[in-house]
């Protein structure tokens, strides 16, 4: 009987093509809803997923025959880590996949607000002609803060080296990389809140990162700090963030994630904050894209299959 494998959103097509070498037949149903994930994941011994698909308890319950999950892209708080070891099911993600598309992501947008190119460009499409109110500032001399340096910081850090910056960077679980950066100073938070011209932020999201970077946070950041998250979006408070754009505290913000990505289900407060920040002229917004090229959606799937391969 032929193993299958449930791919549960869009792929290369290198990831189905390498399955069927190993023997996997590839089941692609890229529009699959979470219910039919629950109806049927009996009938396979791996699945693929990216955020729809929430593997806790009960679904791997009912996944009787899986032997591997993978995770396209980094994110692991989808999938109930502990109780999956428990199971014997490996799982595996491909961060090295699109870690340098999430950091060319961040530099443009650090270079975009640093230049006022949002603000700019509308203003020319309106024929308004006004240099002066769009003159930026040069990244060089500026302190840029790394916090979280895995896969994605530690390639941000790499496209700033010859920029001039002073890089400082922190990472609770593994400081120790940064010594292999003699470009990159290993710093605090605390450091970084009062040095930083700029915080970008790579976390996981977890208990502890969650509004991470709230009212009391920002308020300890150097004054007119450019905020960038292109990691989690409830690594962010919204709230707080649009309060600290309205002060002054922060100067500009780039975000690639959200707390809610679901506009259709906004309620009323979250309507009301999120109307203020899309109105913002010195914040820049992307749709959850940061890490999905098209060169990153074929390394992700080069990564994937080169984990899962062993197994078979």
């Amino acid at each position: 009987m032929c193993k299958k494998v449930l791919i549960t959103d869009y792929v290369h097509p290198s990831l189905i093509d390498g399955f069927n070498t190993i023997g996997l037949e590839s089941v692609y149903q890229k529009d699959i809803s979470l219910e039919s994930v629950h109806e049927c994941i009996q009938d396979y011994v791996g699945i693929i997923v990216n955020s729809k698909v929430k593997m806790d308890r009960v679904l791997i319950d009912k996944a009787t025959q899986l032997r591997f999950i993978g995770r396209l892209g980094s994110g692991l708080e989808i999938i109930d880590l502990p109780y999956a070891k428990e199971k014997g099911i490996h799982v595996f993600n491909s961060p090295e996949g699109n870690r340098n598309a999430v950091a060319e992501h961040a530099m443009g947008m650090i270079i975009s607000l640093a230049n006022n190119f949002r603000q700019a460009d509308q203003e020319v499409r309106s024929s308004i002609w006004d240099r002066e109110s769009n003159r930026g500032i040069e990244l060089e001399g500026k302190t840029i803060g790394i916090i979280g340096f895995g896969n994605t910081g530690r390639s941000l850090a790499k496209k700033l080296q010859g920029w001039d910056m002073e890089i400082l960077a922190y990472d609770k679980y593994d400081q120790t990389k940064i010594r292999y950066f003699d470009f990159v100073k290993s710093s605090t938070v605390e450091e970084i809140q009062k040095l930083a011209d700029i915080i970008s932020f790579h976390l996981p999201l977890t208990e502890e990162t969650n509004h991470l970077v709230n009212h009391s946070f920002i308020s300890k950041c150097k004054k007119g700090v450019m905020i960038i998250n292109t990691c989690r979006g409830p690594v962010l408070d919204t709230e707080s963030l649009v309060h600290a754009l309205e002060s002054g505290q922060v100067g500009a913000a780039g975000l690639d994630v959200f707390e809610n990505e679901k506009p259709t289900t906004y309620k009323e407060k979250e309507y009301r904050i999120y109307d203020k920040l899309f109105n913002m002229s010195n914040v820049i917004l992307t749709p959850h894209v940061a890490g999905w090229t098209h060169r990153s959606l074929e390394k992700i799937a080069e990564v994937l299959l080169k984990r899962i391969k062993p197994l078979f």
